[in-house]
């Protein structure tokens, strides 16, 4: 039995079950179509059932001995140690990851268990002075109590145990949404992961469900106090709106326009590298991947002809064949609007250096360049094979066209001067920036999130106490306080 037989269910309350809705959610292989599994959505019922398990679970764990909560995570690191090949498989052929993203998506699924152990015991209280004499005031970071993570397609296996291992280290329990596209590797390998490794019934539930059967439910229910987002833009507006409604806390980590700048003092062939991998990357379907390259006009034709012709020898195809640099793209709808988005900006005026074609759910990477101004693909995210490339005057016109955007979430600059690259770097409106590196870097210690439309709040090391905590303000009169009446 494979893992899309066996964990084709709801997980509510250390319970795998079917949904009672009306329809089912058919998850499919993106690279050759085939279906992986059939999973009937939960009803706005089982989300309340998710939610109350998670509550009444919560109480127990978060009295629990932190140095006892970390055991779970040191059990979930051995199993994926000892499943390695089997999820990496389960990845490769849900997402259509290839063998050099499955790996990458694995490796940091670890480093954020382990990061999740010391989360455990970092939720630190203090006591503060008082002007009143005999007051003690002491601090508690407590749990926020049941967190909601909602996961992407894209690293659903990755960003699904990026906040629930952390939110679980604190004290909290979790109810966890992942991607229709990616209901396994986003919610029941999670769950299987963790209810293998000991996590007490109740305090992870996994509901695969849809807006279309819940609405808002999910978002809206009493009992989570916060809500974790990854995703795109517009919905990440709508669930700060109405949690903000609500009086819940969101963190919401968006999508991306970022530039890899190239100065005119950059070493070129490592330049190309970087921006090579930073924009195909999971076929660019990264919220941090470089949609658009800045080159100085000094270096670029050097630097286009090096980088398209790297560009045009990337491989298109199985994602399983360790020879394959690019794989499919989540389903043939994305596909088709990033072939129709190509041939729109080459209709409005841009000039195809190179144009990969579409057959199915394969998408050969474009590089464009010489769009106009007021191009909007200048703007927005791409989440595909396709890049722009922009040449530049000088590092102020550089400066001007990176932050030309509604997004703020990565970027990259080359330069043969290091300070130089961190005085261009602190002019960007970004949550990060790397000097002479790509634009895809996430470490769990290091507070990953982004400005302006890119999101809110941030998530890795201390900020993960800061989103999955509370504080509470307990004083001690050790004398006796005097009252005006």
């Amino acid at each position: 039995m494979s893992y899309f037989d066996e964990l084709a269910y709801q997980f509510i309350d250390g319970e795998w079950r079917s949904g009672s809705g009306s329809w089912d959610i058919v998850d499919f292989n993106p690279y050759n179509g085939e279906k992986l599994s059939s999973i009937t959505v939960a009803t706005v019922e089982e989300i309340d059932q998710a939610y109350r398990a998670a509550e009444r679970a919560q109480r127990e764990w978060g009295a629990t001995n932190p140095y006892t909560r970390r055991l779970v995570f040191e059990r979930a690191l051995r199993i994926i140690d000892e499943r390695e090949e089997e999820l990496g498989a389960a990845i490769a052929a849900e997402v259509g990851g290839t063998l050099a993203k499955v790996g990458f998506e694995l490796h940091l699924v670890r480093e954020f268990l382990r990061e999740a152990m010391q989360l455990a015991l970092r939720a630190e209280g203090r006591i503060l002075p008082s002007p009143i004499d005999g007051k003690e005031n002491r601090l508690y970071r407590l749990p926020v109590g049941v967190v909601a993570v909602i996961s992407p397609f894209n690293f659903p296996f990755l960003l699904s145990v990026k906040s629930v291992a952390p939110a679980l280290a604190l004290g909290n329990a979790v109810v966890l949404k992942p991607h229709q596209n990616t209901p396994i590797c986003g919610g029941g390998l999670v769950a299987k992961i963790f209810e293998e490794a000991g996590l007490p019934a109740g305090l992870l539930n996994v509901v695969v469900t849809d807006i279309a059967e819940i609405g808002d439910a999910l978002i809206e229910h009493p009992v989570p106090k916060t809500i974790s987002f990854t995703g795109s833009e517009k919905v990440g507006r709508h669930v700060a709106t109405v949690a903000a409604a609500n009086f819940k806390h969101a963190v919401l980590e968006l999508g991306g326009n970022s530039a890899l700048v190239v100065l005119d003092d950059a070493d070129l062939d490592y330049a190309v590298d970087a921006a090579v991998f930073s924009r195909f990357v999971h076929q660019g379907q990264v919220c941090m991947a470089a949609n658009r390259v800045l080159v100085d006009r000094a270096v670029e034709r050097e630097f286009t002809e090096k980088f398209v012709a790297k560009v045009a020898s990337l491989k298109v195809g199985d994602p399983t064949d360790p020879a394959t640099h690019i794989g499919p793209l989540i389903n043939e709808g994305q596909a088709e609007a990033i072939s129709a988005l190509v041939d729109r900006a080459v209709a409005d005026g841009a000039s195809a250096l190179l144009q990969g074609e579409t057959r199915g759910t394969l998408v050969a990477p474009s590089v464009l360049s010489g769009l106009p101004d007021d191009s909007p693909l200048l703007t927005q995210e791409i989440f595909g094979p396709v890049v722009l490339l922009i040449p530049f005057d000088g590092d102020d016109e550089a400066v001007r066209l990176t932050n030309a955007t509604p997004y703020g979430l990565s970027g990259a600059v080359h330069t043969g001067d290091i300070e130089r690259g961190v005085r261009f770097a602190k002019r960007i409106d970004t949550g990060m920036i790397h000097i002479n590196d790509g634009t895809v870097h996430d470490e769990p210690i290091v507070p990953f999130g982004g400005e302006k439309s890119s999101g809110v709040g941030r998530l890795n090391g201390d900020a993960m106490v800061e989103a999955f905590t509370t504080t509470k303000w307990i004083s001690i009169q050790h004398g006796r306080s005097r009252f005006p009446f």
